[in-house]
């Protein structure tokens, strides 16, 4: 696997927790402007893919190279430094907080204080600062009329605008988005299409959906796993085809029906 032209490449990442094998030998690479799926079964080891490249899981063996340079594995309070951002499966707002504040908490690396103290305005400077970049991430995910509510009274579709708009504020690289359609009706997950596709502009994303529609629909490329391992790669066309991921997803009965 190349990776001079990469933004972001794995090549040979495996973790294990105690006996368990959880990934074995995966590699993927997500170029300037393109969308990335993982996907897989349930259990196949997304998640943790995931978390070892955010530092929250340390692999046992496995390379990472970022912007074609070998890097070490990343701890979770460097990655808006490396340029990456990403979205939790629970949203993880701070319910006390209104949206703006909540949105201001992803934007730490522009902040010269105190993190929180700035977020809930005890510095002017910087407190100015990131409410722009806040007024400015929210616009992006059409939230600015909720920017002054409080997140526990949001609708579960406007507090995945809001994680979103969070992730963007560190105006990242790459955005890891974290089954961004879960739970959503199909409206909502149309917008969440059409936003993800905008977002290419500026920015490259690796996603992890257990809604084919949705893949299937934005990404350039898809890296499917099972049982820990890469079993296909390549365009949504040529992985919808792959027997091995249609025997992973329903079975080998229904890989020649």
């Amino acid at each position: 696997m190349s990776t001079e032209n990469s933004l972001l490449a794995i090549s040979g990442l495996t973790v294990s927790f105690g006996g368990l094998r959880a990934l074995s030998d995966v590699h993927l690479e997500v170029k300037p402007g393109e969308v990335v799926g993982l996907i897989g079964p349930n259990g196949a080891g997304k998640t943790t893919a995931f978390n070892a490249i955010c530092g929250l899981v340390k692999p046992d063996t496995g390379e990472l190279f970022l912007d074609g340079h070998k890097h070490a594995w990343p701890q979770p309070h460097h990655l808006s430094e490396l340029g990456i951002a990403r979205t939790l499966q629970g949203v993880g707002l701070f319910g006390d907080l209104t949206v703006l504040e909540n949105v201001m908490l992803g934007a730490q690396k522009f902040s010269h204080s105190g993190l929180i103290s700035a977020a809930l305005g005890r510095t002017g400077k910087d407190e100015k600062v990131l409410r722009e970049r806040a007024q400015t991430a929210l616009e992006r995910v059409y939230a600015t009329g909720i920017a002054d509510r409080r997140a526990d009274t949001l609708s579960y579709p406007d507090t995945k605008r809001v994680a979103i708009a969070r992730a963007l504020v560190s105006e990242p690289k790459i955005l890891m988005l974290d089954e961004p359609a879960g739970g959503l009706g199909q409206q909502d997950i149309e917008w969440m299409n059409s936003l993800i596709r905008n977002l290419t502009a500026q920015m490259s994303v690796l996603i992890v959906e257990h809604h084919m529609d949705v893949v299937m629909t934005v990404c350039d490329r898809l890296y499917v796993l099972n049982f820990g391992e890469v079993i296909s790669s390549g365009t949504a066309d040529i992985v919808r085809r792959d027997p091995a991921v249609i025997a992973a997803y329903l079975g080998a009965s229904k890989v020649n029906s």
